[in-house]
C-alpha cells in the first residue's frame, strides 16, 4: 500500500488479497488486484492526488463485483468457460451426437441448441 494510506484501505486491501488467494490467484496476483482495487477507490473518492479518468467514471470494483473478471458465474460441467451464450457449438454438436440428431453436422449453433431443447 502506498504511504500514507488510511487503515481502512489497509484492511480493504488485505481483505480483497485473501478472497482473492482463496478463490486460487496466486499471491503476486492477488496483490495486484487488491492494489488496483483500493488504488481505484482512493482515486474515485479523491483520497489519491492524482487518477486517471478511467478510475472516476463507471462503476466502482465494489460496485462491479467481478463482472468483467474473466469468470462466468456457470459451469458447463465439462471444466471449461462458456461466457453469456451458454455452451458452445461444439458442446452442443457432441450432446447432439450422443443423442443422435439426423443433420447435425451442417447445423450452426442456434439450430443445436433448438434441436436439443436448449
Amino acid at each position: 500500500m502506498p504511504a500514507g494510506s488510511s487503515s481502512k484501505r489497509e484492511r480493504q486491501y488485505e481483505h480483497i488479497k485473501d478472497s482473492a488467494e482463496e478463490r486460487g490467484a496466486s499471491k503476486g496476483r492477488a496483490k495486484e488486484m487488491a492494489a488496483r482495487t483500493v488504488n481505484k477507490e482512493r482515486a474515485r473518492s479523491g483520497e489519491a492526488k492524482s487518477s486517471s479518468s478511467g478510475s472516476t467514471k463507471g462503476k466502482s470494483p465494489s460496485q462491479r463485483g467481478g463482472e468483467r473478471s474473466g469468470r462466468s458465474g456457470k459451469s458447463t460441467g465439462q471444466g471449461s468457460r462458456s461466457g453469456s451464450g451458454g455452451p458452445t457449438r461444439d458442446q452442443l454438436y457432441e450432446e447432439a451426437k450422443k443423442k443422435g440428431i439426423e443433420g447435425r453436422s451442417s447445423m450452426n449453433k442456434d439450430q443445436l441448441a433448438k434441436a436439443l431443447g436448449h
